[in-house]
């Protein structure tokens, strides 16, 4: 292989940039051998191996949020590499490349999650075996270990903004190039599947990088990030108020019992979920000790500080509210408010936040901070560069692009009227820019929103909660059912998915649903709820209707 000269590549209708890239003497069309892609040369870009893959079992994750259903990774092309747009960059991508026989023309690159710091291979799994040529990348940085570490960001700027949106680009550019390569042609349609950061990466590149991608995915966004770690700092201030302010995880059940008991029915079924949660206006006065303490009461400091839970943060100095609270219904889920809100979650990531992100010092003490000025500091500092809160998807909209979000209700991660509070910040802002070519929905066109009752931080939790967010297969596997496929559907026939049917159990646990009586459940596109139509299997998607009713 040789260099023969400067060329831009074409993808998904839009030019992928410059890159240097090397071909054989023949021609640009024609496919690669896998193992040649490493001698392939490209700007700032380093192949560092490209080995061909046979079918092998797939090895699960330890740190992968879901357990994959056992299965045979397919036979493919694994392409890794480090892109180094800065003197201090150090982004490193995996690529799985089918073979071209089997190849479905697409290109999908997944999301990362928390600080990132990592690439999960299995999270690869599910979309080569949909066909995908798939990649991921570890944000610019390495992290070893469970708990939150934003220490490589301290004295280096450029790591934080290839974490914050340049190592994703970055990615997409270098994925595309060689994936052109390899099969001799650009891939005919991109999409960019994340979940909680992730999430925040997805609408990173539909706002910076609108023509990178086709469809996206967006899974309970932290794209909020400045105030969405200012929120957890105010819980963890919340419960350390007083040394009674704790709220002990033994408690959980007894919250959750009395929210079901004032809401679960407001739907018309009782099924221990809250179908709306800003139906609910849980007061939870009720369960104040008018005795000798216990679990299944609260004293007033433990009040206050749940209270201040639901409230979510307001900046002391104005009283204005900088993030939502947190929902009532699932607090003693296993996955819910005991390892996020009760700690250690939350307060590991807000600490990490403001001591090695915006302070960058490792003295820095939340127990003697002030939430506004950290707030200020925080926007000041990294609202550029990590929030994805930018309402003007003109130009994605522009595009031809499609965006689907989903949340779950039951989330104690980031709270989820934060999406419908960014949902409704776009519609606000396009109802003064109209798109000619659909001006009654001008929203709807391009980007729905999907609510989702019971459901954890990115999946499980009780109710319908599996839809293809899991990378779980659905029954059946269809774009009725599989929010990736709607999203795929949509792109590429134009067909707008109005509902999605998920599967889930009653009663489960709050990880994998393995227990309890078996459900499907409408997935309505906000602000449309599903409502029992009066009749029939309470646990059977055909017995609901999508409704749009005004919250009371």
């Amino acid at each position: 292989m040789h260099l023969l000269k400067r060329m831009r590549l074409k993808s998904s209708g839009a030019f992928v940039a410059f890159a240097w890239i090397a071909i054989m003497q023949g021609s640009l069309h024609a496919q690669q051998a896998c193992e040649d892609l490493k001698k392939l040369t490209l700007d700032h870009v380093t192949v560092t191996s490209a080995t061909s893959v046979e079918a092998a079992p797939l090895k699960q994750s330890v740190q992968a949020p879901f357990k994959l259903p056992e299965g045979m990774v397919p036979r493919h092309c694994q392409v890794a590499g480090v892109a180094r747009p800065t003197s201090d960059s150090e982004i490193s991508f995996l690529l799985w490349l089918p073979a071209p026989s089997v190849w479905n023309g697409k290109y999908m690159q997944r999301g990362n999650g928390g600080w990132a710091g990592s690439i999960q291979p299995a999270a690869l799994y599910r979309p080569l075996t949909l066909r995908y040529a798939v990649s991921a990348t570890d944000d610019g940085h390495r992290t070893e270990g469970m708990l939150p570490d934003a220490s490589w960001a301290t004295g280096h700027p450029e790591k934080l903004i290839d974490f914050g949106y340049r190592a994703l680009h970055e990615t997409a550019l270098a994925s595309k190039a060689i994936l052109h390569v390899y099969y001799g042609k650009p891939d005919a349609h991109a999409y960019f599947v994340g979940c909680s950061d992730g999430g925040r990466e997805a609408l990173m590149e539909a706002e910076r990088y609108p023509e990178d991608f086709d469809g996206i995915l967006a899974g309970a966004p932290a794209n909020h990030w400045t105030h969405h770690f200012t929120g957890f700092l105010w819980n963890e201030l919340a419960l350390n108020a007083k040394p009674e302010s704790k709220i002990p995880a033994a408690k959980l059940p007894a919250i959750q019992k009395a929210a079901l008991a004032q809401c679960d029915a407001l739907d018309g079924v009782k099924d221990g979920l809250i179908e709306d949660p800003r139906a609910c206006h849980f007061d939870p006065s009720v369960l104040l000790c008018h005795g000798v303490e216990n679990a299944e009461c609260l004293t007033r400091p433990q009040l206050d500080a749940l209270q201040k839970i639901y409230s979510g943060p307001q900046d002391p100095t104005s009283g204005e509210q900088v993030y939502p609270g947190y929902e009532p219904g699932t607090e003693a889920d296993p996955a819910a408010w005991g390892p996020w809100i009760l700690g250690p979650i939350q307060p590991a990531f807000a600490n990490s936040f403001f001591s090695q992100a915006v302070h960058e010092d490792p003295h820095w003490d939340w127990h003697t901070a002030d939430l506004g000025r950290e707030l200020r500091l925080a926007d000041e500092k990294t609202a550029s560069i990590l929030n994805s809160w930018n309402p003007d998807l003109r130009s994605f909209r522009a595009h031809g692009g499609k965006l689907i979000e989903y949340h779950g209700w039951g989330d104690a991660a980031i709270a989820p009227r934060d999406s419908i509070a960014f949902y409704e910040q776009v519609r606000k802002f396009l109802s003064d820019y109209p798109d000619p070519r659909s001006k009654e929905k001008q929203i709807e066109s391009f980007y729905r929103l999907f609510m989702v009752p019971g459901m954890q931080h990115c999946g499980g939790g009780p109710g319908a909660t599996s839809f293809g967010n899991d990378d779980i297969p659905t029954v059946p596997d269809d774009a009725d059912h599989d929010i990736v496929l709607a999203l795929d559907r949509w792109v590429t026939q134009g067909v707008a998915p109005d509902q999605i049917i998920a599967n889930g159990k009653i009663g489960a646990d709050a990880k994998a649903n393995v227990v309890g009586t078996p459900l499907t459940r409408p997935l309505c596109v906000y602000p449309a709820i599903a409502h029992y139509k009066g009749q029939g299997d309470t646990n059977a998607a055909e017995n609901f209707a999508c409704l749009a009713e005004p919250i009371k």
